[in-house]
């Protein structure tokens, strides 16, 4: 102990102090050779101490020193992915030279039966005048995220421009577009679990409805629809200048609605300048109004006027040919809710969009609630049903699967992968190729398992151990384009 002379109080010896925390390190460290590993009621273990019914966390000396990190050999192959692509991953103008990457160390696509087969009618829809592509995913999609950089890459390499669809209310940023609706306007969606589901299941092909007066109950409201008062509504659109430069060029700009019941009109303006003054069709069916410019509008104004609103299914902007991509992300969604919509609507939509290719992009959000090997294989033989309902509104429609990405959870203290997702991402693939699926492993292509926190080290996703961050996103999406279009290529 020493003593201070000029406060007259005495201080602690810093040996003391030192051989205290040494002490008290060692104590702990001790306490994991009597930690165990105990059952839980849902049949997993957690580490750490019984105490009558519960369970006091607390490492074992095992978990506790165990490094459950991406390997060097994962690091290695991850590496050389991205130095074989990422100079390309920063030009949108450039198509990779195949000549120079070493394709072993890119995930490639797996093809049901004949893949040449296959690979030449993807390659013959790619290059057809029109190749509407949808891309259907959960919130991985959001913003068009990798969405966005695929159209980009096959606009490039195959003709086309416009970002494709929009919807009118968002619920997320969307940056490949600018439209802004006033502010009566109402969402909802087929995905959305806190909004009440329509009745008549009918949300379209885009899966969600834009509507600038509330859903009317047709009973309770009936006295009171007589008095309804006219209610005006707009959408602003224009392009972004956050977006690649193909993106910002559309001609034919579609507004998709149905379930008109009322006489609604419409004027459309370019820079206050009005272009056209028409009525919708009122006969409740689905219709597209279109409008058609000969270059891009830079301030384009729809504004709609009626008692009640239709449904708004969304906005397509769109170059006059090639590829048109579309982005449906739908949060919180595993792909599920295909099925419950109203056929007859969906399948008019389809009539009018024509898609050639299909892209679904599901998984993730299901994994946190997998309990054993059964439950996965339930979810994936679910998800095939919901496939093939839409497939049947086109079934000349190539179809192809990307798997979900590596997502990492806490467990007994350590950040790694969920148990049973590399499990899922072989089922997926089994379950696609047997039903005349493509699939691509998003899983191995990240570097497999325990590969998410590498990648979140490397600032390539978000500290959720689940969300790309943006030089993420355009890295998975660079890995996407290579592996698809090395086989493009490989069809003479």
């Amino acid at each position: 102990m020493l003593t201070c002379k000029k406060h007259g109080f005495k201080t602690m010896n810093p040996l003391k102090i030192s051989l205290y925390i040494v002490v008290a390190l060692l104590a702990l460290l001790g306490l994991t050779l009597l930690s165990g590993t105990n059952k839980l009621g849902d049949g997993k273990e957690q580490d750490g101490f019984s105490v009558y019914n519960s369970v006091i966390k607390y490492p074992t000396v095992e978990t506790f020193f165990k490094d459950v990190s991406i390997s060097k050999e994962q690091k290695k192959a991850f590496k050389g992915i991205v130095e074989n692509i990422g100079s390309v991953v920063e030009d949108e103008k450039k198509i990779p030279d195949f000549t120079k990457i070493d394709s072993t160390k890119i995930e490639r696509l797996h093809y049901p039966g004949p893949a040449g087969e296959f690979i030449q009618k993807l390659r013959t829809q790619l290059q057809a005048p029109n190749c509407r592509i949808i891309h259907y995913g959960d919130s991985q999609l959001e913003g068009d995220r990798i969405s966005a950089y695929l159209r980009n890459r096959l606009q490039t390499l195959y003709g086309g421009s416009g970002p494709g669809f929009i919807p009118i209310k968002q619920e997320y940023h969307q940056v490949s577009a600018v439209v802004t609706p006033s502010e009566n306007w109402l969402r909802y969606a087929s995905f959305d679990p806190s909004k009440p589901r329509f009745a008549n299941k009918n949300y379209g092909a885009y899966l969600s409805v834009s509507r600038f007066t509330p859903v009317y109950d047709a009973v309770a409201d009936s006295v009171a629809s007589p008095e309804l008062v006219p209610v005006k509504a707009t959408i602003n659109i224009s392009p972004s200048s956050k977006q690649y430069a193909k993106l910002k060029t559309y001609t034919s700009i579609g507004l998709h609605y149905g379930n008109t019941t009322v006489p609604v009109s419409i004027k459309v303006y370019n820079d206050g300048a009005l272009l056209k003054e028409e009525m919708l069709v009122s006969d409740g069916n689905y219709h597209c109004y279109k409008i058609n410019v000969p270059t891009t509008p830079a301030n384009l104004q729809i504004e709609m006027e009626a008692t009640e609103s239709p449904d708004f299914y969304g906005l397509t902007l769109d170059g006059s040919e090639s590829i048109l991509l579309d982005n449906v992300a739908m949060r919180g969604s595993s792909g599920t809710v295909f099925a419950n919509l109203n056929s007859e609507s969906f399948g008019g939509m389809y009539q009018q969009l024509q898609p050639k290719i299909l892209i679904f992009q599901f998984g993730g959000n299901t994994v946190p609630y997998l309990k054993d090997s059964l439950e996965v294989k339930n979810y994936t033989g679910y998800l095939k049903n919901q496939i093939n309902w839409v497939r049947r509104k086109a079934p000349d429609a190539s179809i192809i699967f990307v798997g979900p990405s590596d997502m990492a959870t806490t467990i007994n203290g350590e950040i790694k992968s969920y148990a049973l997702l590399p499990y899922l991402d072989a089922q997926l693939k089994e379950s696609c190729l047997s039903n005349n699926i493509a699939y691509w492993s998003m899983f191995k292509a990240m570097g497999g398992e325990n590969s998410m926190p590498y990648w979140v080290d490397q600032k390539l996703a978000g500290s959720d151990y689940t969300h790309f961050t943006a030089p993420g996103t355009k890295i998975i999406s660079e890995l996407f384009f290579t592996a698809l279009h090395i086989d493009l290529k490989s069809i003479k």
